[in-house]
């Protein structure tokens, strides 16, 4: 694996817990980000954390399938 595989998959990897966590547990990561509570920063919070754990998803996807495919001879 390349180096830049290597990075693209740990990108993935971080993005994907970072989202994760978002998604599942809002309320800690408003206290994390020390925002106010409200409904409005859960529906935020949750809505990027999809994001995040989507860009997980696709970058590691697609690592996967490049170096499946031969591309990181």
């Amino acid at each position: 694996m390349t180096r830049s595989l290597a990075l693209m998959a740990g990108i993935a990897g971080a993005a994907g817990a970072t989202g994760l966590a978002a998604m599942v547990k809002p309320a800690a990561t408003r206290a994390l980000l020390r925002l106010p509570e409200g409904e409005a920063s859960g529906y935020a919070l949750r809505i990027a954390g999809m994001m995040l754990f989507a860009l997980g998803l696709f970058l590691g996807g697609f690592a996967a399938v490049f170096t499946l495919a031969g591309g990181a001879a």
